[in-house]
């Protein structure tokens, strides 16, 4: 299981963000996502630690804690949504249906 990290400042870096949680704990892998057009920070990150005890100690203190000027959140990550083959929303078109809609 791993951990939520969001709010963050977009100058964090994965070893700044390693030595926080490392107060708490073994700290196994840090992912801070990217936008892909761009290559900037998305303003969050996923932790893994060693124990659940860890990150139950990580959440209990970090949890809207201050950091680099930001209050972080920090949560349980919750498991990535299974969005099937066909992708999803509003494929475009006047109805909001999927199909295209009318073509005036």
């Amino acid at each position: 299981m791993s951990l939520y990290v969001g709010n963050l400042s977009y100058e964090v870096t994965q070893d700044s963000l390693t030595a926080v949680f490392a107060e708490y704990g073994s700290v196994k892998q840090v992912k801070l996502p990217t936008d892909r057009e761009t290559g900037q920070l998305r303003g969050f990150a996923f932790v893994e630690m060693g124990t659940e005890a860890e990150e139950a100690a990580a959440i209990e203190a970090l949890d809207g804690a201050e950091w680099m000027g930001r209050g972080l959140k920090v949560n349980k990550a919750r498991p990535k949504e299974d969005r099937g083959s066909f992708g999803g929303g509003n494929r475009g078109g006047y109805g909001g249906g999927g199909g295209g809609g009318r073509r005036y």
